[in-house]
């Protein structure tokens, strides 16, 4: 079905525990989301990058923030993003807008639907 969207879930298997870094991927991810309010604009997003169109070229017709310009959010540090969004950002590892993994299904969050996807770690 999905054949490049391995999804994290954000489901909360792993909380992260107290402290700690996880799976050496230290403390900051450079990320991309894709924002809708609405759940069937995000599933014709999700449809776009299943068919093989780049994160970033989905992003700029589909996400609804800031981040149009390819879906960047930048270097998040811990602690800064929501939970849903931090849990699930990272659970990924990391991969390039041309070849992306991402969350699938999307994370729901207080500002919508998200599909993340996260291109390094620091």
């Amino acid at each position: 079905m999905g054949k490049k969207g391995k999804s994290s879930g954000g489901g909360g298997a792993d909380d992260g525990g107290s402290g700690g870094k996880s799976k050496n991927k230290g403390n900051a991810a450079k990320v991309r989301h894709i924002l809708c309010e609405k759940h069937s604009k995000v599933m014709e997003a999700m449809e776009n990058l299943r068919a093989g169109t780049s994160f970033d070229k989905v992003a700029e017709a589909y996400s609804e923030d800031k981040a149009r310009q390819g879906g960047s959010l930048g270097w998040m540090v811990r602690g800064s993003m929501v939970g849903a969004f931090q849990d699930a950002a990272f659970l990924l590892p990391a991969s390039s807008v041309s070849n992306p993994i991402y969350t699938d299904p999307p994370i729901k969050t207080q500002f919508g639907y998200h599909i993340i996807m996260v291109e390094d770690f620091k």
